[in-house]
């Protein structure tokens, strides 16, 4: 299951690609590295632990208010965040991908409605899309996973992408950020999430297993305390069916 490269403002993009392992169907831009995946037989859930974690921002938002907020995502992947913020979640969801074919292979392969009302896939850079003020204060669950086909570091990594990244959102927002790759620095993009929303509003997961890194940045610092964490992780459990307890084992800030 192959589809032709592509292009985009004369720029060749890698070729999308299929797998299949049992009940999961997998995403790939060319190459083994796995860029999303899917169960076949529950195409809304979230199969992949860090995919699940880019839902830490959950721990602090509003649970009243989430159904009609808000989700970005900058990169595609499978369409795994996109389905659940929409399905799930009930959001308004804006997806931003660069690569036509994964927008055709999303629809395809891995069930990602039509745009709607609430939902919308706009093929654009990213860098590029997220300064237009249309975007600006408006985003209530920014998630960026942005990676090439091979996996090796993020896509954008820098501090004016971080700081257009913080413009984008709400003042109770919050960011996450999947930070895995081969030859990427954990702590120099720390630095420079920091040098953009200040070390009081980052958080940190424990990588996965897999080496996927995920940093969480509210747009307005606050502490919520242990009680209130696991008070929010059990309602995400039961609304969601998200492994949040779980998270608070591998969860803190930053700042001490």
């Amino acid at each position: 299951m192959t589809r032709k490269k592509s292009s985009a403002s004369s720029l060749e993009l890698p070729e999308v690609n299929f797998s299949e392992d049992g009940e999961i169907r997998y995403l790939h831009l060319g190459t083994e590295w796995i860029q999303g995946s899917m169960f076949l037989d529950r195409p809304f859930d979230i199969e992949l632990e860090y995919v699940q974690r880019m839902f830490g921002w959950l721990l602090f938002f509003p649970h009243a208010e989430v159904k009609g907020a808000h989700a970005m995502q900058l990169g595609l992947g499978a369409g795994t965040i996109t389905k659940f913020c929409y399905k799930k979640l009930k959001m308004t969801c804006t997806a931003v991908e660069l690569n036509p074919g994964v927008l055709h292979a999303c629809r395809g392969w891995f069930r990602l409605p039509p745009d709607d009302a609430r939902l919308r896939v706009v093929l654009a850079d990213a860098a590029l899309e997220i300064q237009k003020d249309e975007w600006r204060g408006t985003v209530d669950a920014l998630q960026v996973d942005l990676y090439d086909e091979e996996a090796a570091a993020p896509v954008l990594d820098t501090p004016d992408f971080y700081r257009h990244c913080r413009e984008l959102l709400s003042l109770q927002g919050c960011m996450t950020v999947n930070l895995f790759g081969r030859s990427s620095s954990y702590a120099e993009s720390v630095e420079k999430i920091c040098a953009a929303f200040g070390e009081d509003a980052v958080w940190a997961f424990k990588p996965t297993r897999e080496g996927n890194a995920i940093v969480l940045v509210q747009r307005t610092a606050s502490r919520p305390s242990r009680d209130a964490l696991q008070k929010a992780a059990s309602a995400i459990e039961e609304k969601w069916g998200l492994p949040a307890s779980k998270w608070l084992q591998v969860f803190k800030p930053l700042a001490k």
